[in-house]
């Protein structure tokens, strides 16, 4: 950061010019519309999946396949592309990255809402993941570089409050959308909100590259993205098939891993690598993109399962169900922007530590509900699960961005991005495929009264099942209770695995996340410039 000695005593030249200082919190609005719009879209789109699974003119028609992987092709070219997307955007400039990304899922928004078939739904979800890959990191690697280091963790910790905040308007707005208007409003909304943002980034972001980026590393920028996107592919495939030991499921994770790997010793050995692989030596760097996937894993399992649970079980609606998930997003935006006072009094280990248990209190939980667990102590536990996260993602974030130069904060942001990412996609994969296999073997025994050729689907979820029993009329009343019953079970065995990858994680942070430094001159207050050197 500094361009004198800190042993000299002299106050550090300033990194950001006066005129980007002075608008910083404007410029920090700006990036967080840009980065709801992105979050937003997934979890509005949960929302719509039985509307678009309606014939026309209702929906589209789409069958269960068709509807998995509008969601997965979003995710399979998002998290494919984001350590790319990183890496353009130190050499190229984040706000031009920016720019490109929002535009780019605006218009994929627009094709998508009124897409008239299936496979074009597909196709421009794809086209949004493109640009939402160029979105999340580009605002994360823009915050670092218009606020000095001391302001760094207040303004992750408000950027990480807007996801939280995001995940939980979604479905709250999809189901208000829903109620009035067709489902392709679900993906129009996006537009003015993307169009506010374009002009306002225009105006005021200002535009920031690495300065020496050195020489194009073609190789290993095609060695992540063929080994990210058939790990993901692999991921997603096995929780399609609830089975990750198919031939195919296997071949294709083991092929992601084979090629990162290769990725991994090629960047060792290139004299101009796209990422410092000693980075990861690093213990506040490694420990935390391990701890965020491992919570994000854990915590996907959770947003998985609980929407069945107030669904299907608790006969809530889409929106109900949004309204109920609104103390965790409450919780993140009361504590997150506050996490870095509690790290300045405890260290980020011990705080870490704590919130990665507190969620895994949260998710052990549900191991204890049942179909009349009064709808207040889920609230508590929402609540509880959303300050264990406030204190969770910003102190790790921080970490990890401060490992790194701040001139390669698009690549630090990417990696942040990609393992959260990563980790989320395996927790829906893996606790879902867990979730399907001990609700089959619960409810199998009770369906000798559906039709043979309708048998295997009606074991498949909770939502087959009942849906099969509605069509069977009165013969199908029987099915509810156990199909209840099953999903219950399910749902404790899940729970319970989820909190013990929380607790795993944990014990990674305990283990290797840097303590509390000791006191004395703070980097911090060596880096903070004065006013009049500012000027």
């Amino acid at each position: 950061m500094s361009t004198t000695s800190p042993a000299s005593g002299a106050p550090a030249a300033p990194r950001i010019p006066e005129a980007v200082h002075r608008r910083r919190w404007a410029i920090l609005a700006v990036l967080m519309l840009s980065l709801l719009i992105v979050v937003l879209d997934n979890s509005i789109l949960n929302v719509a999946v039985k509307t678009i699974a309606s014939p026309a003119p209702t929906g589209l028609g789409a069958t269960q396949s068709e509807l998995e992987w509008a969601i997965n092709a979003y995710t399979l070219v998002f998290a494919g592309l984001l350590f790319t997307s990183g890496l353009l955007g130190d050499r190229l400039g984040r706000k031009k990255i920016l720019l490109f990304g929002i535009t780019v899922f605006g218009l994929g928004s627009v094709l998508a809402a009124f897409s008239n078939s299936p496979d074009q739904l597909i196709a421009f979800r794809a086209l949004m993941g493109l640009g939402g890959a160029f979105v999340m990191p580009a605002t994360l690697a823009v915050l670092m570089n218009v606020f000095e280091r001391e302001e760094q963790p207040k303004a992750i910790g408000i950027w990480a409050g807007g996801v939280g905040l995001a995940i939980a308007i979604g479905p709250i707005t999809g189901g208000v959308l829903l109620q009035h208007f067709w489902w392709g409003s679900v993906f129009l909304v996006n537009v003015p909100v993307v169009i506010i943002a374009l002009i306002a980034m225009v105006v005021l972001v200002p535009d920031s590259r690495d300065p020496n980026p050195g020489k194009l590393d073609p190789v290993g920028v095609l060695l992540s993205v063929v080994g990210l996107v058939l790990l993901v592919y692999g991921i997603i495939h096995g929780g399609e098939l609830a089975d990750f030991t198919d031939p195919t499921v296997l071949a294709t994770i083991l092929g992601g891993v084979a090629v990162l790997v290769g990725f991994v010793l090629y960047e060792k050995r290139c004299d101009h690598p796209a990422i410092d692989i000693g980075y990861f030596k690093k213990p506040a760097f490694s420990a935390a993109v391990v701890a965020i996937a491992l919570t994000f894993f854990a915590l996907m399992g959770v947003t998985f399962f609980s929407v069945f649970y107030m669904q299907s079980v608790r006969g809530y609606s889409a929106l109900e169900s949004g309204l109920l998930i609104l103390p965790l997003a409450a919780a993140q935006m009361i504590f997150a922007p506050r996490a870095r006072l509690v790290v300045d009094r405890f260290g980020a280990r011990a705080v870490c530590t704590a919130g990665l248990v507190l969620v895994a209190v949260g998710l052990a939980a549900f191991g204890l509900f049942d179909a009349t667990t009064p709808i207040w102590v889920m609230e508590v536990v929402f609540f509880l699960q959303g300050a264990g996260m406030a204190h969770i993602m910003p102190p790790v974030t921080v970490s990890i961005m401060q490992s790194l130069p701040r001139e390669k904060a698009g690549s630090g942001s990417a990696v942040n991005n990609t393992f959260r990412q990563v980790g989320g996609a395996l927790g829906v994969a893996v606790l879902g495929s867990l979730l399907s296999t001990v609700y089959r073997g619960d409810i199998e025994g009770h369906l000798g009264a559906v039709p043979e050729g309708a048998r295997k689907a009606a074991g498949e979820s909770i939502e087959a099942t009942l849906g099969i029993a509605e069509r069977m009329g009165p013969a199908g009343k029987a099915l509810i209770g156990p199909a209840d019953d099953a999903f219950i079970h399910a749902m404790h065995v899940t729970a319970y695995a989820s909190a013990g990858v929380a607790l795993l994680g944990a014990l990674v942070v305990l283990l290797f996340l840097p303590g509390k430094p000791p006191a004395g001159p703070s980097p911090r207050a060596q880096d903070r410039p004065t006013e009049a050197a500012r000027r």
